[in-house]
């Protein structure tokens, strides 16, 4: 079958709905439409301010004044259309570390020019006049990225920018290869009957970020779906980690769905905040019709010969319930189960003794002697958010982490900025854009090890180098006059061998007369504290465990049984999980993963790896339909090269030093949770569905049921 394709486009007027997530005038949202033989899909692109002829020119001239210099080149070179502004002396120069670089590097002379002319532009845009340049190609966006990053961007992010900024792209890059994989098919005629879409069911394992993103874009693609939720609400990680401190270590404006603003409160968005966030999207978009919620499931099995799953269930109430689906969504994360130390006497102690991700509610800890066991993301919120309350602090740490720092961590957007997100065009495409480029593959090349380094004890490459040389500097300035803390504090490791850490007070908080640093190893519990290997007791009446979770371990602890009964815990030897491309795995068909396995970045911002799965899995999902198929099943063969380059690229990247211990690999040493690619790799990896990599079994082969399809669950709120 060849895919006839028609690409219409459209701009719709919109006003403000639903929960305030953008602040504002009414916004116009640009769709595409594209049909094939049976498929129509609205792809929903970022959002336009409106143009505002009353706009108050005062306030304009204030929020410039705010404004970051090089994305209000990008937005003077949109809307003038003049190369000038690309060029010196207005190129901004590169970022230095994690920060914004607010003023470009630019000259103060040359700052005040770039804001007069930005608000001039601006005002001609609201007046009516229209953007010299709406929508750069390839080559003119390539361009526009490197001076706006002040550094060379590859011309390989143009083509994922096109799509990811809002700009018109050839549509045959955004259209699965319907004509591929005929060979593949098992049994029945090339092109069978497209089934209708209200013969087919999919369920959803969670009801958190990646779950929601799945129940967007199969609403927008009018699939049906029921998504079952363990919890009362949804949310997943946001729901469960209430811990004090608890929040993102990405940039706000990154840690985001494509499709839904908001205007945040601070650079980096504490637990509330993006719990709402996530609650709102799910409100905004009418998710909750569509959540069994208290819903846990336990199990779910293939049958080969109806070619559907039998998803098995526990309500709250402890009863047990089945449901079938033609494919299986899993989004369970990766942060999902707390992994608990087998440390002796754990059932011993006296006084409330917790994971963080299970923080009682009511649990006050002012003047107590707390223990805090781990020094990992969580325990390092957790400290300098409980110091000032505790009457002591003992933190025992297995091995240091790299501390980057985070000035603006705490700080708050100003009004400015949010003006400026929703009077502005171009303005928040290219404020995302910089955040992504610095917080993702900007990083790649210095996760790379140079065979030819002479130091590949401390550090990988030149590159890598001088990242430690910045993070120890750091290091050594914070806790300077305190020579044991440092010594403690340093890793012998390359950075990024372990996730970087921001340094939200968390070296204040170590200085403190009322904390202690301890690096023996933690060797049980007693009744009173904790005692360490060299038989040392720290009393404590609250011991919190900061140990991380069973991310080696995916999909667990649900049973998953794939054709001829091969169990997936089997097959993947517990904890050496692997997938094509992170999402499907060989013998268990219409069976796809978000954050599977090597699918977590080595940086930025996982939403939106989560929404490059859910793109491949519903245009999967869609083929199926279009070409009447019951069932797809990963080969082999592309399976095996996959997984054989992500090991080959693995075995010359940092997550295979021997210096350091890290949740990434596995018990044999494989690293199961990194992804060695970049971003854009992947974005471009999981952009078409080839049927060339999948065996299909046409519907006219599946055994009919009167119970299949569709058998749905009743919804319970």
């Amino acid at each position: 079958m060849r895919t006839s394709l028609c690409c219409t486009y459209r701009s719709v007027w919109q006003g403000a709905t639903g929960p305030p997530v953008a602040l504002g005038p009414p916004r116009r949202r640009y769709q595409f439409t594209l049909r094939t033989d049976q498929t129509c899909w609205e792809i929903s692109l970022p959002d336009q301010p409106a143009p505002d002829p009353a706009l108050d020119r005062d306030r304009l001239a204030a929020a410039v004044e705010a404004g970051n210099i090089p994305t209000l080149l990008m937005v003077l070179a949109h809307l003038t259309g003049d190369d000038r502004w690309l060029d010196d002396p207005y190129r901004p120069t590169r970022t230095r570390g994690l920060g914004e670089h607010d003023d470009g590097g630019l000259t103060a002379e040359a700052q005040a020019e770039v804001r007069a002319a930005a608000a001039d532009a601006i005002t001609a845009w609201h007046a009516g006049r229209p953007a010299g340049l709406p929508e750069p190609g390839e080559a003119q966006l390539q361009v526009m990225m490197s001076t706006c990053m002040g550094e060379p961007v590859p011309p390989e992010y143009a083509s994922m920018m096109m799509v990811e900024m809002g700009f018109l792209r050839p549509p045959d890059q955004t259209t699965p290869r319907t004509g591929a994989g005929t060979a593949a098919v098992r049994g029945g005629p090339d092109d069978p009957a497209p089934a209708s879409h209200d013969e087919f069911t999919v369920a959803i394992i969670g009801a958190g970020v990646a779950g929601l993103i799945a129940a967007v874009r199969l609403r927008e693609a009018g699939i049906p779906f029921v998504v079952l939720e363990k919890n009362d609400d949804v949310g997943g990680t946001w729901l469960e980690n209430r811990y004090p401190g608890a929040g993102v270590d990405t940039p706000s404006y990154i840690y985001s769905f494509s499709f839904y603003q908001r205007a945040w409160t601070s650079h980096y968005g504490k637990r509330d905040e993006v719990f709402r966030y996530v609650r709102d999207m799910a409100d905004h978009y009418r998710l909750r019709d569509s959540i069994s919620f208290g819903c846990e499931v336990t199990s779910a099995a293939f049958d080969d010969r109806t070619q559907h799953w039998t998803v098995r269930y526990t309500r709250t109430d402890g009863t047990t319930t089945t449901l079938t689906a033609n494919a299986v969504i899993t989004a369970v994360g990766l942060h999902n189960r707390p992994k608990v130390p087998n440390l002796p006497g754990l059932d011993s102690f006296s006084g409330p003794l917790f994971h963080t991700a299970r923080w009682p509610a009511d649990l006050d800890l002012g003047g107590r002697r707390v223990a805090v066991v781990g020094t990992g993301a969580s325990a390092m919120q957790v400290v300098p958010a409980v110091a000032d309350q505790v009457g002591h602090l003992t933190v025992f740490q297995r091995s240091p982490q790299w501390v980057a720092p985070a000035e603006n961590y705490f700080t708050a957007f100003s009004p400015d900025v949010h003006w400026l997100m929703n009077h502005v065009p171009f303005y928040y495409q290219w404020y995302r854009f910089r955040l992504a480029w610095t917080f993702n593959d900007r990083n790649h090349a210095a996760f790379q090890k140079d065979p030819d380094w002479p130091h590949p004890e401390r550090s990988l490459n030149r590159i890598n180098d001088g990242h430690r040389r910045f993070f120890a500097d750091y290091l050594r300035d914070q806790l300077a006059g305190r020579d044991d803390l440092i010594e403690k504090c340093l890793p012998d490791y390359p950075p990024f061998g372990k996730r970087i850490l921001l340094d939200n007070g968390w070296y204040a908080a170590l200085r403190r007369d009322d904390v202690t640093l301890v690096t023996e190893p933690v060797a049980g519990i007693t009744a009173t504290g904790v005692r360490t290997a060299g038989g040392d007791d720290h009393p404590a009446d609250v011991i919190v465990l900061s140990t991380g979770f069973e991310q080696q371990r995916f999909l667990y602890p649900m049973q998953i049984t794939g054709r001829a009964g091969a169990d997936l815990r089997s097959v993947w030897e517990d904890d050496d999980a692997r997938a094509y491309l992170g999402i499907t795995t060989p013998g268990f068909p219409n069976l796809f993963m978000t954050y599977g396995p090597n699918t977590n970045p080595g940086g930025g911002s996982t939403i939106f790896i989560l929404e490059c799965q859910v793109h491949y899995i519903v245009q999967a999902l869609q083929l199926m339909l279009d070409r009447g198929l019951a069932a797809i099943d990963c080969r082999r063969e592309p399976f095996d090269d996959y997984n054989v380059r992500v090991d080959e690229a693995h075995s010359t990247m940092i997550w295979t030093h021997p210096g350091m211990d890290t949740y990434y690999r596995n018990s044999r040493g494989r690293v199961v949770t990194n992804m060695p690619w970049r971003v854009v790799d992947y974005w471009h990896m999981t952009r078409t569905v080839d049927l060339d990599d999948y065996t299909a079994t046409p519907r006219s082969q599946a055994s009919r049921s009167r119970n299949i399809p569709g058998t749905v669950v009743p919804i319970v709120h």
